[in-house]
């Protein structure tokens, strides 16, 4: 096992956060639960220290007292319209509510980006015009579909 990361980001669940753990490292490549920490050997996990997509993550089953918010966000940058889908889709099983502009939801509370990795490269374009319609055209989507992005950034939508 690797050595400890300095900094991780800590999300503060109620009492699913070992189950949150697992289902978002079988999501990515590059992921996995590092260490889980009970407070007794039957107990629910105090704490559990886990990688995605090889960034170091935390939860903390710290009780009622905080909740997430969509002030603390993943974002993913997907390779394909295949991964896009099928990421937005993972994340919106069991309840989750999907959002404009590729933001989502998941079902234990924590809010998500999922972005094409082709919208970056549209959006820094020298064009404005051309930016501008594809702000607009990301402004009218939940999931975001790049063939409709690079059409609108082509002046084709």
């Amino acid at each position: 096992m690797d050595s400890p990361a300095k900094l991780r980001t800590c999300l503060w669940f109620y009492t699913q956060g070992e189950e949150a753990a697992r289902f978002y490292v079988s999501l990515l490549p590059d992921s996995r639960i590092e260490r889980v920490v009970r407070p007794d050997a039957d107990a629910p996990a105090r704490l559990v220290e886990f990688r995605l997509a090889g960034v170091p993550y935390m939860v903390l089953n710290g009780g009622p007292h905080l909740r997430l918010t969509e002030a603390v966000s993943i974002s993913v940058l997907t390779e394909n319209q295949a991964e896009t889908d099928r990421l937005w889709d993972a994340l919106l099983e069991d309840g989750g509510i999907p959002g404009r502009c590729g933001w989502l939801q998941d079902r234990f509370g924590l809010s998500w980006q999922v972005v094409p990795a082709g919208l970056p490269q549209l959006l820094a374009s020298a064009d404005r015009p051309a930016v501008g319609r594809v702000t607009q055209a990301m402004m009218e989507m939940g999931k975001l579909e790049i063939v409709r992005l690079e059409a609108a950034f082509a002046d084709r939508a």
